[in-house]
């Protein structure tokens, strides 16, 4: 399974689509909430939210869509990142309810070699995130620290920290 890229491995213009999608239930917004203590009404009382808003029903916290976007894209695009740079935009462009199925797409808009260190790069790269009927919920950009070939290969290869399963002996598979 793909987890991230090194640098030669993005393309200017290559688009990754994220799979699979999310459906966010009352329980993941009430949860994410409280987590970070967010305790607006519209997201967490669903009578002031039918009886006061413009929607007629809670809100799903923007803030929770971008974190389910950055997460989703993570296989595709930061999973061997050194670090995460600048989150440069972050544009919430429609609302998102209880039941909405949340899809995501990245695409690369620039790369360029680190300046300092030989061993890295910087990917500049836009996510959008869609629900299930295609409206635009969500944009924003970001630049990614990632890993060039060399830098994996010096530090003992694409998994280096993970550990070696003890494997059952013959004898005793054959019991």
């Amino acid at each position: 399974m793909q987890f991230g890229r090194t640098f030669e491995e993005f393309e200017v213009g290559a688009v990754y689509k994220h799979w699979p999608g999310k459906t966010v239930t009352e329980y993941d917004d009430h949860l994410f909430c409280l987590l970070t203590m967010n305790h607006h009404p519209l997201h967490m009382d669903s009578n002031y939210a039918e009886r006061t808003t413009d929607f007629g029903k809670n809100v799903v916290v923007g803030n929770y869509i971008y974190s389910l976007l950055l997460g989703m894209s993570v296989p595709d695009v930061s999973g061997k990142a050194i670090a995460n740079l600048e989150v440069e935009s972050l544009k919430h462009v429609a609302p998102t309810f209880h039941g909405d199925t949340i899809y995501g797409e990245t695409t690369v808009l620039d790369k360029t070699p680190s300046k300092s260190k030989n061993d890295r790069g910087i990917v500049y790269v836009e996510t959008r995130g869609y629900k299930q009927d295609g409206t635009l919920v969500c944009v924003f950009r970001r630049k990614v620290m990632v890993p060039t070939e060399t830098y994996i290969k010096e530090r003992g290869g694409e998994q280096p920290g993970r550990p070696e399963l003890n494997q059952p002996s013959q004898k005793n598979v054959e019991k």
